[in-house]
């Protein structure tokens, strides 16, 4: 009688499980033309990538090492693209919104007046976001074609050499990194660096998602979850003031899971929200060690039931809400790329780290690895 009570109990246990899972409908196929992607760039090869694993494919480009494409199922079975990309090389060069997807490097956000100190030598770098220099210069890693190492059915290794003196950084910098598509449904990017000089380095990737779909409306009424306690104020100019802040009693507490347009009509009257035109901002991320890999932030889209989480091994999370979007931009599918309409969640170290003592430093030293990673992790609720 037992016995039996106890396989009624597993069968209704699976019954409900089965009954939380979508039903697929069909397999994730990305209808990208690669011809559209085979061109020369700076006298190197272009090319596109398909990988797929379990419900999740995925397309990338080494012009720039970019996500073009990511699909992933809804509650109901549904696939949709949810990575803003284009449906050429063509697209991207041409691109108003330069970062789409892509690569950053050699230093992610920004750097103050374009110049840092070390070692005793100031290095000058080109500006190109104002007064400021922003992920890697005008020519920096998204602006680049990277060399294919290895392929395989779910994962892409892509390398590249930045020359001693690229962008006025200092040192040969030999950059791998790795996309990876998991049996969980997760986007896996490793990131390994090596130098023969000291030079700093905070890599990441660029990708603007909605997990609606590609141009499918505002991501303002997407749920999101930062796991952080503090974030750091910043400039008119996007350059932090040198410490961090508590998010407590602010419109950047995102610890409990909230509508990111929700305090959005406090920019007219918030420093920081009118400074970043919205939300632009690094969020320290809350760790017990450093360089573990632990849970950053969530998002959930009620309506497709999609939810991304992201976890890293990085101590920051840039997280910024589409605020420069403006609609001159048309996407792989024809529809153009508006207004908050898209966001990312940058895994790096903090803004303008070389001129700011008390924040974690992003200096390579030879003998050293740069060794990070990133997950994106899709499920549905």
């Amino acid at each position: 009688m037992k016995t039996n009570n106890l396989i009624i109990l597993l069968v209704v246990l699976l019954i409900g499980v089965s009954c939380n899972r979508p039903i697929l409908k069909g397999s994730p196929e990305i209808k990208l033309n690669p011809e559209n992607f085979q061109k020369t760039v700076d006298g190197k090869s272009t090319d596109l990538f398909f990988l797929k694993n379990g419900n999740t494919a995925a397309a990338i480009t080494n012009y720039g090492g970019r996500i073009v494409s990511l699909l992933t199922p809804d509650k109901t079975g549904e696939y949709a693209d949810v990575v803003l990309g284009f449906g050429s090389i063509d697209g991207y060069l041409n691109a108003k919104e330069v970062f789409h997807g892509a690569l950053i490097g050699r230093v992610g956000n920004r750097i103050a007046k374009g110049e840092f100190e070390l070692q005793g030598k100031i290095y000058t770098l080109p500006l190109n976001n104002g007064v400021n220099h922003l992920h890697g210069g005008p020519k920096g890693f998204h602006n680049v074609v990277w060399d294919l190492k290895m392929k395989t059915d779910s994962s892409v290794t892509l390398t590249y050499l930045s020359k001693d003196g690229e962008m006025g950084y200092p040192g040969n910098l030999a950059v791998t990194v790795q996309y990876t598509l998991t049996t969980s449904n997760a986007l896996r990017i490793d990131y390994k660096a090596t130098t023969d000089k000291a030079t700093p380095v905070n890599l990441t990737n660029h990708a603007f998602f909605n997990l609606a779909g590609e141009a499918s409306g505002t991501i303002n009424d997407h749920l999101l979850t930062i796991n952080a306690d503090y974030y750091t104020p910043v400039d008119s100019t996007l350059i932090p003031y040198g410490k961090n802040e508590s998010v407590e009693g602010t419109p950047f507490d995102f610890r409990k899971r909230k509508p990111i347009g929700q305090d959005l009509h406090f920019q007219k009257t918030n420093e920081q929200l009118n400074n970043g035109l919205g939300y632009d901002h690094n969020f320290v991320l809350n760790k017990e060690s450093r360089g573990e890999m632990t849970w950053a932030a969530s998002v959930y889209e009620p309506v497709s039931g999609r939810k991304m989480e992201v976890f890293t091994k990085e101590p920051g999370l840039q997280f910024y809400g589409g605020n420069f979007m403006d609609g001159a931009d048309v996407g792989k599918y024809g529809r153009s790329f508006d207004y908050r309409e898209s966001l990312a969640l940058e895994t790096q170290h903090f803004p303008d780290s070389p001129n700011q003592a008390l924040f974690p430093s992003i200096i390579l030293n030879p003998g050293e690895e740069y060794n990070t990673s990133t997950i994106y992790k899709f499920s549905v609720e």
